[in-house]
């Protein structure tokens, strides 16, 4: 049947004796592409070189330098080199146990006869090894071994009712920032840690009774009896970690959902798992959650406003509030710009601030809806103000990382702004800064085709942590906004201050502008403004306000300028 499809198998011969080999290559090569190997250490490196395309290997046991048997051990103790199937060619009938133990797959006796016969055992072996790999290719995630998503919640559910205890701990657990291993290691040693934990969950469902999957990327399963020591488990799933990538320390978290349901579906129990993941992401200092009471209602809740938000969209209860922006580099303070920031007047729930409902909407996909809205609703006001106070107020709108890889986002945002008869230089775009490390190579092009479009960037959380200085000059960004942590403990002299200070120097060095967020306090004014700071924002100035509000700040603006044009005449006549 192999033989017969129309794609042409290789197969690696292995034999010292050239009349073994020649005889052997007759007996294939009419169906089959073969290569040759004539010493153990010689096997090795061809089966290494070739193991994408040898779909079976005719193995010799008596060879000079290394021996068959230890070709056989080499290639068992392989992930990969495993799934090869070796047949042995052997006059030794005594050693096919030893070598079925070592995963051998079939036989041939020496001297060679009945060709036809070898041929056939060669093509059975083949067919069987492909259909085997076929299963297994849906079956098992190809990298770690373990069972797929899909698989894994079936495996779960058979177990349930085979078994009906109760007592059963879902479990769920990543990687705190796995990208960041890949970006800075290589993806090597990034497979190599999935690997390395795919190995300890799989020792972990055995000793326990249980099973294990990939639920995709670093996401890892585990449904096991409750009653584990989840702090230890973590410790030891963590061990060894550090040295695969050279003493770099990895954060591991983990999601418990205790006691299961066992009256609601598996994939819903291990979806309970994951809110729990979820809700310690990105912080360092925890790594075991647990699905509780107030998760669930927190998880009714985010349901109900994923639910009400194209509704909420619909019938604009999406309002924006204004945070307004000031220069402070001249004699007098001037109005700038403003930071748009969008609040959720709910029917019945209430006034909501954006950390309740846009976490959520990047999770879940629907960011770019709401961030659209949010571009239209902040390009008009921004017409409006044109029109009515001649006075230009550029806005910065957030541009999320989900909206980064929506198709034609350029054309999407440049075509808001002439609907709204602005130019694109109102609508400042903010990306933070770990967006930029998420696909650095994508946002680049992205964002150079919306700067050349007219659209001046801005880097939001500058100096949060994720890029290095290297990727910070090849960033193509107009201003940097340096995050309110730093901001808010700078006093004169300070760790804090020392750092606020770099960072301007950084930004002037690029040619950049640097706005500083969350200024409160008269000494945070000074001290940035005597460090060369272009731009601030804070309750210093202002609160967000409604645009109402920010047409006070407008109007005043226009008659301090009014008033500084008059003193201006009057010092002239």
């Amino acid at each position: 049947m192999v033989g017969q499809l129309n794609v042409r198998r290789t197969i690696l011969i292995v034999e010292d004796e050239p009349i073994n080999r020649k005889m052997l290559d007759n007996i294939v090569k009419d169906s089959y592409d073969v290569i040759y190997a004539d010493d153990g250490v010689r096997t090795i490196d061809t089966i290494r070189e070739n193991s994408d395309i040898i779909s079976l290997v005719l193995l010799d046991l008596m060879m000079p330098d290394m021996d068959g048997y230890e070709v056989l051990e080499f290639m068992q103790n392989d992930k990969i080199l495993r799934q090869i199937p070796v047949i042995v060619c052997t006059s030794e009938i005594d050693s096919e146990v030893r070598c079925f133990k070592l995963g051998a797959v079939d036989f041939i006796s020496k001297p060679f006869s009945h060709p036809m016969v070898i041929r056939a055992r060669i093509d059975r072996a083949i067919e069987l090894r492909e259909g085997r790999g076929l299963i297994q290719s849906t079956q098992n995630d190809a990298l770690t071994g373990l069972l797929t998503h899909d698989f894994f919640m079936e495996y779960s559910h058979f177990r349930d009712l085979h078994y009906q205890n109760s007592g059963m701990d879902a479990l769920i657990f990543n990687v705190n920032r796995f990208h960041l291993i890949n970006e800075l290691q290589g993806r090597r040693a990034g497979d190599d840690v999935l690997i390395k934990i795919a190995d300890s969950v799989k020792q972990i469902a055995k000793q326990k009774g249980g099973i294990a999957g990939r639920g995709g990327a670093d996401e890892f399963l585990l449904y096991i009896p409750g009653g584990s020591d989840y702090d230890q488990m973590l410790k030891d799933i963590g061990e060894g970690l550090e040295y695969i990538l050279n003493n770099s320390r990895v954060y591991l978290r983990m999601g418990i959902y205790r006691n299961v349901n066992m009256d609601i579906p598996v994939e819903q129990r291990f979806d309970k798992a994951r809110v729990a993941c979820n809700s310690i992401r990105g912080n360092y200092n925890i790594q075991l959650a647990f699905y509780d009471e107030e998760m669930h209602d927190k998880e009714a809740l985010n349901e109900r406003l994923i639910n009400d938000m194209e509704n909420g969209i619909k019938d604009g209860q999406f309002v924006i509030f204004y945070q307004p922006k000031y220069s402070i580099r001249g004699d007098r303070d001037s109005l700038y710009g403003a930071e748009a920031l969008v609040r959720w007047e709910h029917p019945e729930l209430g006034l909501l601030r954006p950390d309740k409902f846009v976490p959520l909407f990047e999770d879940n996909g629907l960011i770019h809806k709401l961030d659209h809205y949010v571009w239209d609703e902040v390009s008009k006001q921004v017409g409006e103000w044109m029109v009515k106070y001649d006075f230009k107020v550029p806005v910065s709108v957030n541009v999320s990382r989900v909206d980064i890889g929506a198709p034609n986002l350029e054309e999407e945002i440049f075509t808001t702004v002439q609907n709204n008869w602005i130019s694109p230089g109102m609508l400042n775009l903010e990306i933070t800064e770990s967006a930029y490390t998420e696909n650095s190579d994508q946002i680049i092009r992205v964002v150079n085709g919306l700067r050349d479009r007219g659209f001046a960037i801005e880097m939001d959380d500058f100096g949060t942590g994720y890029s290095s200085l290297n990727m910070i000059t090849s960033l193509p960004i107009d201003i940097l906004k340096l995050d309110m942590q730093f901001v808010k403990n700078i006093h004169d002299g300070n760790k804090d201050m020392k750092m606020v200070e770099l960072m301007i120097d950084i930004a002037r060095s690029l040619k950049v502008k640097v706005v500083a967020e969350g200024v409160e306090t008269k000494e945070q004014y000074d001290l940035l403004k005597n460090a060369g700071c272009d731009i601030i924002q804070g309750f210093y100035f202002s609160m967000p306000c409604p645009a109402s509000e920010f047409e006070k700040l407008i109007e005043k603006e226009n008659e301090e300028l009014e008033a500084e044009v008059n003193a201006a005449i009057g010092g002239i006549n």
